[in-house]
């Protein structure tokens, strides 16, 4: 078996084995034979049955078969003899008897169809192909034929029949693989065949009405798809490069004859063929004129233009048909611009960016489709205007480069009309035109490119402004539910903003672009970009442009005011020259929307010598070129309002006239015959458009009138009558519009524009990159955020919600990455209303309402997201925010994590006051939050309560729509990530940690004195604790924190009169931020160790209370951070706080501990909290809260200290010169003077051994001084204020005070006596040189004397009475020795001696004796006498 190709792209069926492989040929040709065999023989079937065709007639004598039949005879005798390949064959030699019957007019339909039928066969083989003989002629046979067809119709069944096939053999030919050697006429002729049976079809059945529309649309796809690989055909072929316009394409001599009419009875009548006013293809005034060889070649881009233009043609012809009933169910008025919309829509669909290459399908779209299409799109068919919508996205997608002006008049003047009811559109006409612009929308470089080249070029409108507006309008549901129009309108809002989020997400967003400043006068309307294909080119330049724009509106808005002003606020802001010039005013007026045409008009017709030069360049910024007359008046008075008096009417139309002919002279004569004729026209409007005018001019009137004005001959009668008929038909409007948003777009409108379009910048195309977005989303942000979130609150399907959030997303993302923050804010403050989390809870169980509500939980989901996502940029919003982690709080909602610092679990754990390990599990979420005094109102207990079952009053069981509101609630929280807002707050920006902080402090309140209530106080401890975690967070920008976290702590302290939650967490919180910060911020040491003074001024009552705790958290701020404390001033801070412990029982070990830590072998003293400390020691010493023992460690630890004092003195003298070694000296000295002054007191306690190691200790300080240096007056001040004053204390003490007091004070008065003894003899060499040591050593003897008389409970001491006279005799003899005292003068002048011995003699006169022996006696004797 051989293999037959029935049709392309049906398979072939293998039989044969591989070895019957090199017969196949042989065998295919065979079967093609027998396949063309097989046709003939039903033709030949189908015509016996006609008794026309089955007998023979005469001919001459002879009896003949008709040469139809003989033809097809002759072909089958001829079939099988063909030996060579079927390629080599011609085909007209198997095709022309088909084609003969087919062209035959005495056929019948039914033969006609077998025939048709055999020739479609024959087609759809794969036998005619670029390689076969002679394939261009037998192309154009078939086609010729097929055309031409002519039968006889018997019925109307059987003629639909045939004009079926004869459309199915038409497709065949343009789907055939040797298609593309149909000529240009060919293709032509095809496309209106089908067009007739199209039309013909009409009165006719469905099914071939359907068929022929389906087979045209075929055609014209299989004719435009070519468009892409097709040469520019157009350079070379046409015999001139005119525009549209010229001869009809001529038929019949180049090629086929162009017959499409079809035989509709035996007598050769005709079907009615389509009126020739429905633009035939080929004939009207805007056919194109080609060459014909060009029309005889192979089918290219010249039958594209003549198709195309055909296409549009049937929309020009709509309004002119005029058809009777039909039986089709369509209505007319929708069916012949939809099949023509639809035809053409497939044509740009596939001919896509090629149709630029092209320069006359380009201008038909750019002109006569975009002209019917804006006529159309106002019809009232939405299945119209559905597929004109369709159309312009594809040419947008295609061509948008070469449709600037055009995009925006279908925008302004259809969509942006049709999409709101104020215009009297029907719903479904909203319906679509909202349809379509979000289809727009969902192109990501719609709106940019809309706002780079309309919004921001001052010749067009804000078209991007208006969408927007528009978008955000629609979606709210003013006084109404929520319908389709709405969430259309929404979905068209977020795709725009979606397309802002991708732009940022696929590149990095650019460096915030610097605001526009005009520094000098340049004319906006010259303004020129110089690549506008380089976004570092372009972006500048169009900002700079919407910057002028904008600034010229705001100039419109004061010339509206007072055009004075108007002009100076123009030059005041660059945008008109210091001296006013007439170019620039008159651009001014030309180019800027919004002016008030009354004042322009007054303006331009003002007699001042400056308006006629500002009049004259007004007129000459419009382009009349090819225009006519009234076209070019009616453009010129749109843009100001004609004023009334007829001398400053004159003066316009002058100028007017002037411009008109000096772009348009064709048929005027001079600039005089286009001022009368426009006076003329004026007047006629006047006359036709006035109701009180009775009489109206007639056009014989208008003719006679404007007689002899060319140059004093008659302007042509055709030129004035379409003069006439045009302003009858069409009033000139001399009180245009004012500031009309968007107007209907009209004949003059239109060439206007076409004239514009040749003029305008060129189109700027968007890249993926976000370089206008900023701009853009600051113009839409507030009404998006407003749209989406009333749609969010209206909405009850999940779906919208999804949408809604996603767009709250994109806004967010938007916001933050352009640094938008107060829009960011709006949409927080917003969100957060959603979260139902700010209501007066109202429902029994907000826990339960708050998991049943999903609006509710996404809002609360998205206000977190954005939180973490983009906290950087939040600022007021995060007040809000916090009133909403506050409401959980209070529901018993949050995790205990979202309270904690970041810090690690086993170092929180370990400190007193804190609890249990913090965890960041949501099954705890009952647990409260560290040190935070809570409620039972955990939802994890709300449940354990509903679960238990209670002895006096059961409860009932949770429902499981509860349980699943629990698991949703439990849910949500876990998915907002609450806790990282505060824990990963290390990572947010200065200012936005800064505002968080003040929105803690803010929504925590002012702390009041008294009993606040238990809500408010937990919310207040709640909020520090956040506070001073974030603080912990960020210790590396504690600077921007400090002051705020300071001053509130600082009034919860002094506003605390009692001890409670707050107060705690605020002492303890404020030692926690120390603790954790001083050894990362050495520079904010000192007021991180001052604030802790605010400790020392807590309430009596809160100090006992937290006395202990405060102790341990100072005691490990000390041992953790004592290298850290370098300032006298915090040390001060410090060893106060230990002080005080002192007085507290169970704080005082603490305390002291922490002391011993600092003084203990003085690794941790330094004279910067030397006095301090020894000051602080003193006080433990002193007190009496602990044993006895522990002030003797306290003694021992001030009298350690002199070796730190020894030691810092002596590196002093090795490390300084000789004079700041000697101030540290002195330093040193009064930092001894106070370690002794300390102990003095201590040697005034009235514990026995307290007091006796005091005084042993101070001894040890004074006699163990040597290598400090002390200063002799520094050591007769230590005499005075401390030995004197600790041996008068103690005598003192030991008088007027009982045993039970002070027990045993003789043992330390003899211990005060050998503490003066040996200190005084140590010194005694130095103290001896100094003028006062008379009165030091009488001070001595005073002493001693005193202690000798000193009665202890009424009796004298009998250690003493032996102490004293010891204690002196050795004195006296070491004095003696050292020649300290010795006589120095017989005369008794030497004061010294003789107060010595007078003293000595009042103590023990036995001494003298003992240590003089030689002038005891003589010195009596000279006393004796003296006093004799």
């Amino acid at each position: 078996m051989g293999r037959l190709k029935l049709q392309p792209g049906i398979k072939a069926i293998e039989e044969e084995p591989e070895e019957y492989e090199n017969t196949i040929s042989d065998r295919d040709k065979a079967a093609i034979g027998c396949m063309i065999n097989s046709e003939i023989g039903a033709v030949l079937a189908v015509m016996r049955r006609n008794v026309r065709w089955g007998g023979r007639y005469m001919s001459g004598d002879d009896q003949l078969e008709h040469t139809l039949i003989q033809s097809l005879k002759a072909l089958r005798r001829q079939i099988f003899s063909l030996q060579q390949s079927w390629h080599t064959v011609n085909p007209t030699v198997y095709l022309q008897p088909f084609l003969d019957v087919i062209r035959s007019d005495e056929t019948g339909a039914p033969i006609t169809g077998v025939a048709l039928s055999s020739l479609y066969k024959i087609l759809t083989l794969d036998v005619l192909d670029l390689n076969t003989v002679n394939v261009e002629d037998a192309m154009h046979l078939v086609v010729d034929a097929v055309t031409s067809c002519r039968f006889e119709v018997t019925d109307p069944a059987s003629e639909e029949v045939v004009l079926m096939k004869i459309l199915q053999v038409l497709l065949a030919c343009m789907k055939s693989k040797a298609s593309v050697m149909l000529s240009n006429q060919h293709v032509c002729t095809i496309v209106n065949t089908c067009f007739r049976v199209v039309h013909q079809a009409g009165n006719k059945g469905e099914l071939l009405q359907r068929m022929a529309r389906h087979t045209l649309h075929e055609i014209v796809r299989c004719i435009f798809s070519h468009l892409p690989d097709v040469a520019n055909q157009e350079i070379n072929g046409l015999t001139d490069d005119n525009s549209f316009g010229g001869k009809q394409l001529e038929n019949g001599n180049g090629g086929s004859e162009f017959d499409s009419n079809f035989v509709s009875n035996a007598t050769g009548g005709m079907v009615p063929t389509m009126n020739e006013n429905l633009g035939v293809l080929g004939t009207g005034k805007d056919t194109v004129s080609y060459d014909l060889n060009l029309m005889t070649e192979p089918y290219g881009v010249p039958c594209m233009v003549e198709i195309f233009h055909f296409l549009c043609s049937l929309l020009n012809a709509v309004e002119h048909m005029t058809i009777g009933p039909r039986a089709n169910n369509i209505a007319y008025d929708e069916d012949v611009p939809l099949f023509a919309l639809g035809l053409i829509n497939s044509a740009i669909e596939l001919g896509g960016t090629s149709i630029r290459r092209h320069p006359r399908i380009l201008s038909l779209v750019q002109d006569e489709l975009f002209r019917n299409l804006m006529q159309f799109g106002l019809s009232t068919s939405p299945l119209i205007l559905s597929m004109i919508c369709s159309i312009v996205l594809n040419l947008y997608q295609h061509l948008r480069t070469e449709l600037k002006l055009q995009l925006e008049a279908f925008f302004s003047c259809v969509i942006l009309r049709l999409a709101q009811s104020r215009y009297g559109a029907s719903y479904q006409q909203q319906e679509v035109a909202m349809e379509a612009l979000v289809d727009f929308c969902r192109l990501k470089s719609f709106m940019v490119e809309m706002y780079a080249n309309l919004d921001c070029d001052i010749t067009c409108s804000n078209i991007f402004e208006d969408l927007a507006s528009l978008l955000s309008r629609s979606a709210f549901p003013v006084n109404c539910p929520l319908s389709a129009m709405h969430i259309l309108a929404l979905d068209g809002l977020i795709a725009v903003i979606q397309g802002m989020a991708e732009r940022i997400s696929n590149a990095s967003v650019s460096s915030e672009l610097a605001p526009v400043n005009l520094e000098e006068y340049t004319p906006f309307w010259m303004v020129k970009c110089d690549n506008y294909s380089d976004p570092d080119y372009w972006v500048p330049f169009v900002r700079r442009r919407k910057y002028i724009k904008k600034r010229l509106m705001i100039g419109a808005d004061h010339f509206n005011r007072d055009p004075k002003k108007g002009l100076e606020f123009l030059q005041g802001t660059h945008l008109l020259p210091v001296k006013l010039d007439p170019q620039s005013v008159a651009c001014f007026f030309r180019y800027t929307a919004g002016l008030d045409k009354n004042l322009v008009g007054d303006f331009l017709g003002n007699h001042d010598e400056f308006c006629v030069l500002v009049l004259h360049e007004f007129a000459g910024t419009f382009d009349f070129q090819d225009m006519n007359l009234d076209t070019a008046l009616r453009l010129f008075l749109e843009t100001f309002r004609l004023p009334g008096e007829s001398q400053k009417i004159q003066r316009v139309l002058e100028a007017f006239s002037e411009r008109y002919y000096e772009q348009s002279p064709q048929i005027l004569a001079n600039k005089d015959a286009a001022l009368l004729l426009s006076y003329s026209l004026i007047m006629l409007n006047t006359d036709q458009h006035n109701v009180q005018v009775k009489k109206k001019m007639t056009e014989e009137d208008f003719i006679k009138n404007n007689r002899h004005i060319n140059g004093g001959n008659d302007l042509p009668r055709d030129f004035l009558c379409e003069l006439y008929d045009s302003i009858c038909k069409n009033e000139i409007r001399t009180i245009p519009d004012q500031n009309v948003t968007f107007p209907e777009m009209n004949p003059s409108r239109w060439i206007d524009l076409m004239h514009k379009s040749k003029k305008t910048a060129p189109f700027i195309l968007s890249d993926s990159k976000s370089h206008l977005d900023r701009d853009m989303f600051a113009v839409m942000s507030g009404p998006t955020i407003a749209a989406i979130s009333v749609v969010f609150d209206h909405a009850e399907l999940e779906d919208v919600f999804h949408t809604c959030i996603d767009g709250f997303l994109a806004v967010a993302k938007i916001s933050a990455c352009h640094h938008l923050e107060d829009v960011l804010d709006d949409l927080v403050v917003s969100l957060c209303k959603f979260t139902t989390l700010l209501n007066p809870s109202s429902a029994e169980e907000p826990v339960l309402a708050f998991g049943d509500d999903a609006k509710a939980r996404m809002a609360t989901i998205t206000v977190f997201t954005i939180a973490n996502r983009y906290g950087d940029f939040i600022r007021a919003g995060w007040r809000n925010i916090l009133d909403c982690i506050l409401k959980l709080h209070k529901l018993g909602l949050l995790p205990a994590r979202v309270a904690s610092d970041a810090a690690d679990d086993s170092e929180l754990s370990s400190e007193p006051g804190h609890g249990k390990p913090l965890t960041n599990s949501l099954s705890n979420a009952h647990m409260p939050a560290v040190s935070t005094p809570r409620r039972s109102s955990g939802l994890m207990g709300r449940f354990s309560q509903l679960l238990s079952l209670d002895t006096e009053e059961p409860r009932l069981q949770p429902t499981e729509q509860q349980l699943a509101a629990h698991q949703r609630t439990l849910q949500t929280i876990q998915k907002c990530h609450i806790d990282s807002i505060f824990t990963e707050s290390k990572f947010l920006q200065a200012d936005s940690l800064l505002h968080l902080a003040r929105a803690l402090i803010w929504a925590a309140g002012r702390p009041q004195k008294g009993n606040s209530s238990p809500e408010d106080e937990d919310t207040a401890v709640f909020c520090l604790e956040l506070l001073i975690a974030i603080t912990l967070n960020n210790r590396d920008r504690i600077v921007i924190l400090w002051q705020g976290v300071y001053e509130h702590i600082a009034s919860i302290v002094q506003t605390t009169v009692m001890p409670c939650a707050l107060v705690e967490k605020a002492v303890f919180g404020l030692l926690r931020i120390c603790q954790r910060l001083l050894p990362y911020k050495e520079n904010l040491a000192d007021d991180l160790l001052r604030s802790l003074q605010l400790v020392l001024k807590l309430d009596a009552r809160v100090a006992d209370a937290y006395c202990e705790q405060i102790t341990q958290e100072v005691s490990r701020l000390v041992k953790a951070n004592a290298s850290h404390i370098r300032s006298q001033m915090g040390w001060k801070t410090i060893t106060s706080l230990l002080s005080i412990t002192a007085r507290y029982p169970e704080a005082s070990e603490v305390g002291f501990d922490a002391l011993l830590f600092i003084m203990s072998d003085g690794i941790n003293l330094m004279p910067a909290n030397f006095t301090t400390c020894v000051d602080a020691a003193r006080q433990f010493a002193e007190s009496r809260v602990a044993h006895a023992d522990r002030s003797i460690r306290a003694v021992d630890l001030m009298s350690g200290s002199i070796s730190c004092l020894i030691q810092w003195a002596q590196e002093a003298r090795e490390a300084m010169g000789e004079v700041e070694a000697a101030k540290t000296c002195q330093d040193i000295g009064e930092m001894w003077l106070r370690l002794v002054q300390g102990l003095r007191k201590v040697c005034l306690d009235q514990r026995e051994d307290v007091r006796n190691h005091a005084l042993l200790s101070l001894q040890m300080c004074l006699t163990g001084v040597d290598q400090v240096n002390i200063q002799h007056g520094l050591w007769l001040q230590c005499f005075d204020m401390i030995i004197f004053t600790v041996l008068d204390d103690l005598l003192e003490i030991s008088q007027g005070h009982t045993q039970k007091d002070f027990r045993n004070m003789e043992g330390t008065l003899v211990l005060a006596l050998k503490l003066l003894s040996k200190v005084f003899l140590q010194l005694l060499p130095e103290l001896s040189q100094v003028t006062s040591f008379c009165k030091l050593w009488l001070g001595v003897l005073s002493r001693m004397e005193k202690y000798l008389k000193v009665k202890v409970r009424g009796k004298k001491n009998e250690k003493l009475q032996e102490l004293v006279p010891e204690l002196l005799k050795n004195i006296l003899i070491i004095m003696k020795n050292k020649g300290v005292l010795v006589q120095r003068s017989a005369l008794g002048g030497d004061s010294l001696w003789e107060l010595t011995w007078l003293h000595v003699n009042n103590i023990a006169p036995s001494i003298q004796s003992e240590v003089i022996p030689d002038q005891g006696g003589e010195q009596a004797s000279a006393e004796n006498q003296e006093t004799g």
